[in-house]
Protein backbone atom coordinates (compact mmCIF):
# COMPACT_ATOMS: atom_id res chain seq x y z
CA UNK A 1 0.00 0.00 0.00
CA UNK A 2 1.42 3.38 -1.00
CA UNK A 3 1.59 6.33 1.37
CA UNK A 4 -0.41 9.45 0.54
CA UNK A 5 1.57 12.70 0.36
CA UNK A 6 0.51 16.33 0.79
CA UNK A 7 2.63 19.38 0.13
CA UNK A 8 3.24 22.21 2.57
CA UNK A 9 -0.16 23.78 1.78
CA UNK A 10 -2.09 20.49 2.11
CA UNK A 11 -2.46 19.87 -1.61
CA UNK A 12 -2.22 16.26 -2.84
CA UNK A 13 0.92 14.98 -4.52
CA UNK A 14 1.77 11.60 -5.98
CA UNK A 15 1.73 8.78 -3.38
CA UNK A 16 5.13 7.37 -2.46
CA UNK A 17 6.43 4.04 -1.20
CA UNK A 18 6.59 3.14 2.48
CA UNK A 19 10.40 3.19 2.40
CA UNK A 20 10.50 6.73 1.01
CA UNK A 21 7.93 7.87 3.58
CA UNK A 22 10.10 6.48 6.43
CA UNK A 23 13.13 8.33 5.08
CA UNK A 24 11.22 11.62 4.79
CA UNK A 25 9.95 11.27 8.36
CA UNK A 26 13.35 10.26 9.73
CA UNK A 27 15.08 13.24 8.09
CA UNK A 28 12.51 15.69 9.38
CA UNK A 29 11.25 16.65 5.93
CA UNK A 30 7.69 15.43 6.62
CA UNK A 31 5.22 14.93 9.45
CA UNK A 32 2.41 12.43 9.93
CA UNK A 33 -0.88 14.07 8.98
CA UNK A 34 -3.28 11.07 9.10
CA UNK A 35 -2.85 7.51 10.29
CA UNK A 36 -5.57 5.89 8.19
CA UNK A 37 -5.14 6.03 5.32
CA UNK A 38 -1.55 6.83 6.26
CA UNK A 39 -0.74 10.32 4.98
CA UNK A 40 2.33 12.48 5.41
CA UNK A 41 2.70 16.24 4.84
CA UNK A 42 5.93 17.65 3.45
CA UNK A 43 7.44 20.63 5.28
CA UNK A 44 9.70 21.94 2.51
CA UNK A 45 7.79 21.50 -0.74
CA UNK A 46 4.99 23.39 -2.48
CA UNK A 47 3.38 21.84 -5.56
CA UNK A 48 4.97 19.37 -7.94
CA UNK A 49 4.40 17.25 -11.03
CA UNK A 50 1.67 14.63 -10.89
CA UNK A 51 0.64 11.71 -13.09
CA UNK A 52 -2.85 10.47 -14.07
CA UNK A 53 -4.46 8.44 -11.31
CA UNK A 54 -7.57 6.31 -11.81
CA UNK A 55 -9.85 5.10 -9.03
CA UNK A 56 -11.45 1.73 -9.79
CA UNK A 57 -14.70 0.73 -8.05
CA UNK A 58 -16.18 -2.76 -7.88
CA UNK A 59 -19.58 -2.40 -6.15
CA UNK A 60 -20.82 -5.37 -4.17
CA UNK A 61 -23.73 -6.24 -1.92
CA UNK A 62 -21.61 -6.96 1.16
CA UNK A 63 -18.19 -5.60 0.17
CA UNK A 64 -17.10 -2.94 -2.32
CA UNK A 65 -13.56 -2.89 -3.66
CA UNK A 66 -11.57 0.28 -4.37
CA UNK A 67 -8.26 0.43 -6.25
CA UNK A 68 -6.11 3.50 -6.81
CA UNK A 69 -3.98 3.06 -9.93
CA UNK A 70 -1.39 5.04 -11.86
CA UNK A 71 -1.92 5.02 -15.62
CA UNK A 72 0.82 5.25 -18.24
CA UNK A 73 0.34 5.69 -21.98
CA UNK A 74 0.80 2.65 -24.17
CA UNK A 75 1.28 2.28 -27.90
CA UNK A 76 -0.77 -0.92 -27.91
CA UNK A 77 -4.45 -0.89 -28.88
CA UNK A 78 -5.56 -2.56 -25.64
CA UNK A 79 -5.26 0.70 -23.72
CA UNK A 80 -3.01 2.27 -21.08
CA UNK A 81 -0.92 0.33 -18.59
CA UNK A 82 -1.99 0.31 -14.93
CA UNK A 83 0.14 0.21 -11.78
CA UNK A 84 -1.79 -0.47 -8.58
CA UNK A 85 -0.91 1.84 -5.69
CA UNK A 86 -3.57 1.12 -3.04
CA UNK A 87 -6.32 -1.45 -2.50
CA UNK A 88 -9.31 -1.07 -0.16
CA UNK A 89 -12.23 -3.31 0.83
CA UNK A 90 -15.31 -1.51 2.19
CA UNK A 91 -17.53 -3.81 4.26
CA UNK A 92 -21.14 -2.61 4.14
CA UNK A 93 -23.65 -2.79 7.00
CA UNK A 94 -26.73 -3.08 4.79
CA UNK A 95 -28.11 -6.22 6.41
CA UNK A 96 -27.53 -4.89 9.93
CA UNK A 97 -29.39 -1.71 9.00
CA UNK A 98 -32.28 -3.72 7.56
CA UNK A 99 -32.47 -5.86 10.70
CA UNK A 100 -32.48 -2.77 12.95
CA UNK A 101 -35.26 -1.15 10.91
CA UNK A 102 -37.38 -4.29 11.07
CA UNK A 103 -36.89 -4.41 14.83
CA UNK A 104 -37.89 -0.75 15.17
CA UNK A 105 -40.96 -1.36 13.02
CA UNK A 106 -41.99 -4.21 15.28
CA UNK A 107 -41.64 -2.06 18.40
CA UNK A 108 -43.70 0.76 16.88
CA UNK A 109 -46.38 -1.61 15.65
CA UNK A 110 -46.72 -3.10 19.10
CA UNK A 111 -47.03 0.31 20.77
CA UNK A 112 -49.68 1.45 18.31
CA UNK A 113 -51.75 -1.71 18.58
CA UNK A 114 -51.56 -1.79 22.38
CA UNK A 115 -51.96 1.85 23.39
CA UNK A 116 -53.26 3.74 20.39
CA UNK A 117 -55.98 1.59 18.87
CA UNK A 118 -58.14 4.66 18.30
CA UNK A 119 -55.64 6.19 15.83
CA UNK A 120 -56.42 5.87 12.16
CA UNK A 121 -53.91 3.90 10.04
CA UNK A 122 -51.36 6.03 8.20
CA UNK A 123 -49.88 3.61 5.71
CA UNK A 124 -51.72 5.11 2.73
CA UNK A 125 -50.85 8.79 3.13
CA UNK A 126 -47.08 8.68 2.86
CA UNK A 127 -45.14 9.14 -0.37
CA UNK A 128 -41.48 8.69 -1.19
CA UNK A 129 -39.51 11.06 -3.42
CA UNK A 130 -38.39 10.01 -6.86
CA UNK A 131 -35.21 7.98 -6.78
CA UNK A 132 -35.71 6.99 -3.13
CA UNK A 133 -33.64 4.04 -1.92
CA UNK A 134 -34.11 1.96 1.19
CA UNK A 135 -31.71 2.97 4.01
CA UNK A 136 -29.83 -0.31 3.71
CA UNK A 137 -29.20 0.43 0.01
CA UNK A 138 -28.57 4.17 0.41
CA UNK A 139 -25.90 3.28 2.97
CA UNK A 140 -23.90 1.50 0.24
CA UNK A 141 -23.97 4.54 -2.03
CA UNK A 142 -23.12 6.99 0.77
CA UNK A 143 -20.20 4.89 2.03
CA UNK A 144 -18.63 4.55 -1.41
CA UNK A 145 -19.06 8.27 -2.13
CA UNK A 146 -17.51 9.21 1.22
CA UNK A 147 -14.39 7.20 0.38
CA UNK A 148 -14.26 8.55 -3.18
CA UNK A 149 -14.27 12.10 -1.83
CA UNK A 150 -11.69 11.19 0.82
CA UNK A 151 -9.29 9.61 -1.66
CA UNK A 152 -9.76 12.50 -4.09
CA UNK A 153 -8.50 14.86 -1.37
CA UNK A 154 -5.54 12.63 -0.52
CA UNK A 155 -4.36 11.94 -4.09
CA UNK A 156 -4.67 13.74 -7.46
CA UNK A 157 -7.35 11.43 -8.89
CA UNK A 158 -8.09 12.29 -12.53
CA UNK A 159 -10.61 9.59 -13.55
CA UNK A 160 -12.96 6.96 -12.13
CA UNK A 161 -13.84 3.49 -13.43
CA UNK A 162 -16.97 1.77 -12.14
CA UNK A 163 -18.24 -1.74 -12.75
CA UNK A 164 -21.75 -0.58 -13.56
CA UNK A 165 -23.33 -4.03 -13.49
CA UNK A 166 -22.08 -7.49 -12.74
CA UNK A 167 -24.65 -9.01 -15.07
CA UNK A 168 -27.89 -7.81 -16.61
CA UNK A 169 -30.55 -10.48 -16.02
CA UNK A 170 -32.90 -8.96 -18.60
CA UNK A 171 -30.19 -8.94 -21.24
CA UNK A 172 -29.25 -12.53 -20.39
CA UNK A 173 -32.83 -13.65 -21.06
CA UNK A 174 -33.19 -11.51 -24.19
CA UNK A 175 -29.84 -10.44 -25.67
CA UNK A 176 -31.53 -8.44 -28.45
CA UNK A 177 -32.59 -5.72 -25.97
CA UNK A 178 -29.39 -3.77 -26.55
CA UNK A 179 -27.39 -5.85 -28.98
CA UNK A 180 -25.44 -9.09 -28.82
CA UNK A 181 -21.98 -7.57 -28.59
CA UNK A 182 -21.23 -9.14 -25.21
CA UNK A 183 -21.88 -12.60 -26.68
CA UNK A 184 -19.24 -12.20 -29.37
CA UNK A 185 -15.47 -12.10 -29.40
CA UNK A 186 -13.24 -12.57 -26.36
CA UNK A 187 -16.04 -11.97 -23.83
CA UNK A 188 -18.16 -14.87 -25.10
CA UNK A 189 -19.87 -16.61 -22.17
CA UNK A 190 -18.38 -14.52 -19.36
CA UNK A 191 -21.66 -12.75 -18.50
CA UNK A 192 -23.75 -15.95 -18.43
CA UNK A 193 -21.16 -17.94 -16.49
CA UNK A 194 -20.65 -15.17 -13.92
CA UNK A 195 -24.41 -15.04 -13.33
CA UNK A 196 -24.62 -18.82 -12.86
CA UNK A 197 -21.62 -18.90 -10.52
CA UNK A 198 -23.26 -16.31 -8.29
CA UNK A 199 -26.68 -17.96 -8.38
CA UNK A 200 -25.52 -21.50 -7.59
CA UNK A 201 -22.83 -20.66 -5.05
CA UNK A 202 -19.87 -21.80 -7.21
CA UNK A 203 -20.68 -25.47 -6.68
CA UNK A 204 -22.37 -28.29 -8.59
CA UNK A 205 -26.12 -27.77 -8.37
CA UNK A 206 -26.73 -31.54 -8.23
CA UNK A 207 -24.12 -33.10 -5.92
CA UNK A 208 -22.79 -30.00 -4.14
CA UNK A 209 -19.14 -30.50 -5.12
CA UNK A 210 -17.27 -27.21 -5.13
CA UNK A 211 -13.54 -27.76 -5.77
CA UNK A 212 -13.89 -29.00 -9.34
CA UNK A 213 -14.32 -27.52 -12.83
CA UNK A 214 -17.99 -26.71 -13.45
CA UNK A 215 -19.86 -26.96 -16.74
CA UNK A 216 -22.97 -25.12 -17.92
CA UNK A 217 -25.87 -27.59 -18.08
CA UNK A 218 -29.51 -27.46 -19.24
CA UNK A 219 -31.95 -28.39 -16.47
CA UNK A 220 -34.63 -29.31 -19.01
CA UNK A 221 -32.65 -31.06 -21.79
CA UNK A 222 -32.73 -29.60 -25.28
CA UNK A 223 -34.02 -32.94 -26.58
CA UNK A 224 -37.10 -32.51 -24.37
CA UNK A 225 -37.87 -28.96 -25.45
CA UNK A 226 -35.57 -27.08 -23.08
CA UNK A 227 -34.43 -23.61 -24.14
CA UNK A 228 -31.15 -21.73 -23.91
CA UNK A 229 -32.63 -19.10 -21.60
CA UNK A 230 -30.59 -18.45 -18.49
CA UNK A 231 -33.51 -19.59 -16.32
CA UNK A 232 -32.99 -23.10 -17.74
CA UNK A 233 -29.23 -23.18 -17.14
CA UNK A 234 -27.28 -24.34 -14.13
CA UNK A 235 -23.77 -25.48 -13.24
CA UNK A 236 -22.73 -29.09 -12.70
CA UNK A 237 -19.56 -31.12 -12.41
CA UNK A 238 -18.51 -33.31 -15.33
CA UNK A 239 -19.75 -36.65 -13.83
CA UNK A 240 -23.20 -35.18 -13.10
CA UNK A 241 -23.41 -33.53 -16.51
CA UNK A 242 -22.59 -36.80 -18.28
CA UNK A 243 -24.85 -38.94 -16.07
CA UNK A 244 -27.89 -36.66 -16.40
CA UNK A 245 -27.82 -36.59 -20.19
CA UNK A 246 -31.40 -36.23 -21.41
CA UNK A 247 -33.05 -37.37 -18.17
CA UNK A 248 -35.62 -35.14 -16.49
CA UNK A 249 -34.53 -33.62 -13.21
CA UNK A 250 -36.73 -35.82 -10.97
CA UNK A 251 -35.72 -39.04 -12.75
CA UNK A 252 -32.03 -38.15 -12.50
CA UNK A 253 -32.21 -37.75 -8.72
CA UNK A 254 -34.27 -40.91 -8.23
CA UNK A 255 -32.45 -43.28 -10.59
CA UNK A 256 -28.77 -42.35 -10.80
CA UNK A 257 -26.74 -44.35 -8.27
CA UNK A 258 -23.56 -42.38 -8.90
CA UNK A 259 -25.31 -39.14 -7.95
CA UNK A 260 -26.66 -40.66 -4.73
CA UNK A 261 -23.17 -41.90 -3.88
CA UNK A 262 -21.67 -38.42 -4.39
CA UNK A 263 -24.47 -36.84 -2.35
CA UNK A 264 -23.87 -39.28 0.49
CA UNK A 265 -20.15 -38.47 0.43
CA UNK A 266 -21.03 -34.77 0.79
CA UNK A 267 -23.53 -35.45 3.59
CA UNK A 268 -26.59 -34.55 1.49
CA UNK A 269 -29.86 -36.31 0.72
CA UNK A 270 -31.30 -36.70 -2.76
CA UNK A 271 -34.79 -35.45 -1.89
CA UNK A 272 -33.52 -32.35 -0.08
CA UNK A 273 -31.10 -31.58 -2.91
CA UNK A 274 -33.82 -31.93 -5.55
CA UNK A 275 -36.06 -29.57 -3.60
CA UNK A 276 -33.20 -27.06 -3.32
CA UNK A 277 -32.52 -27.14 -7.07
CA UNK A 278 -36.20 -26.61 -7.89
CA UNK A 279 -36.43 -23.76 -5.40
CA UNK A 280 -33.20 -22.12 -6.55
CA UNK A 281 -34.36 -22.12 -10.17
CA UNK A 282 -37.19 -19.75 -9.22
CA UNK A 283 -35.40 -17.73 -6.57
CA UNK A 284 -34.04 -14.31 -7.56
CA UNK A 285 -30.57 -13.20 -6.56
CA UNK A 286 -30.86 -11.05 -3.42
CA UNK A 287 -27.29 -9.77 -3.59
CA UNK A 288 -27.58 -9.07 -7.30
CA UNK A 289 -30.82 -7.21 -6.69
CA UNK A 290 -29.10 -4.99 -4.11
CA UNK A 291 -26.25 -4.20 -6.51
CA UNK A 292 -28.57 -3.56 -9.45
CA UNK A 293 -30.78 -1.29 -7.32
CA UNK A 294 -27.86 0.95 -6.37
CA UNK A 295 -25.70 0.88 -9.51
CA UNK A 296 -27.32 3.87 -11.23
CA UNK A 297 -27.61 5.85 -8.01
CA UNK A 298 -23.87 5.38 -7.46
CA UNK A 299 -23.11 6.23 -11.10
CA UNK A 300 -25.11 9.47 -10.91
CA UNK A 301 -23.44 10.36 -7.61
CA UNK A 302 -19.98 9.77 -9.11
CA UNK A 303 -20.77 12.13 -12.00
CA UNK A 304 -21.32 14.96 -9.51
CA UNK A 305 -17.61 14.80 -8.59
CA UNK A 306 -16.72 16.42 -11.92
CA UNK A 307 -14.29 13.62 -12.83
CA UNK A 308 -14.69 11.53 -16.02
CA UNK A 309 -16.46 8.28 -15.12
CA UNK A 310 -15.91 5.19 -17.28
CA UNK A 311 -18.15 2.14 -16.85
CA UNK A 312 -17.70 -1.52 -17.73
CA UNK A 313 -19.47 -4.82 -17.17
CA UNK A 314 -18.58 -7.64 -14.82
CA UNK A 315 -17.81 -9.85 -17.80
CA UNK A 316 -15.00 -7.50 -18.85
CA UNK A 317 -13.67 -7.44 -15.27
CA UNK A 318 -13.58 -11.22 -15.05
CA UNK A 319 -11.94 -11.50 -18.47
CA UNK A 320 -9.18 -9.08 -17.41
CA UNK A 321 -8.66 -10.91 -14.11
CA UNK A 322 -8.36 -14.34 -15.70
CA UNK A 323 -6.18 -13.01 -18.53
CA UNK A 324 -3.67 -11.67 -16.02
CA UNK A 325 -3.97 -14.58 -13.56
CA UNK A 326 -5.09 -12.39 -10.64
CA UNK A 327 -6.91 -13.98 -7.66
CA UNK A 328 -10.49 -12.93 -7.01
CA UNK A 329 -11.10 -10.27 -4.37
CA UNK A 330 -13.27 -7.18 -4.51
CA UNK A 331 -10.26 -4.86 -4.35
CA UNK A 332 -8.42 -6.69 -7.15
CA UNK A 333 -11.62 -6.74 -9.20
CA UNK A 334 -11.69 -2.95 -8.88
CA UNK A 335 -8.21 -2.85 -10.40
CA UNK A 336 -9.44 -4.91 -13.37
CA UNK A 337 -12.48 -2.78 -14.26
CA UNK A 338 -12.56 -1.50 -17.85
CA UNK A 339 -10.19 -1.91 -20.78
CA UNK A 340 -6.44 -1.65 -20.33
CA UNK A 341 -3.29 -3.22 -21.72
Amino acid sequence: MAVFVWDKHKRPLMPCSEKRARLLLARGRAVVHKRYPFTIRLKDRVGGDTQPLRLGIDPGSKTTGLALMRETDSTESDGPQRHVLCLFDLVHRGYQIKKSLEQRRGFRRRRRSKNLRYRAPRFNNRTKPKGWLAPSLQHRVDTVMAWVERLSKLAPVTAISQELVRFDTQKLDNPEISGVEYQQGTLLGYEVREYLLAKWGRECAYCGTGDTPLEIEHVVPRSRGGSNRVSNLTLSCHPCNQAKGSLPLADFFSRDKGLRKRLKANGLSADARLERVQRQLKQPLRDASAVNATRWALFNALKTTGLPVAVASGGRTKYNRQRLGIPKTHALDAACVGAFG
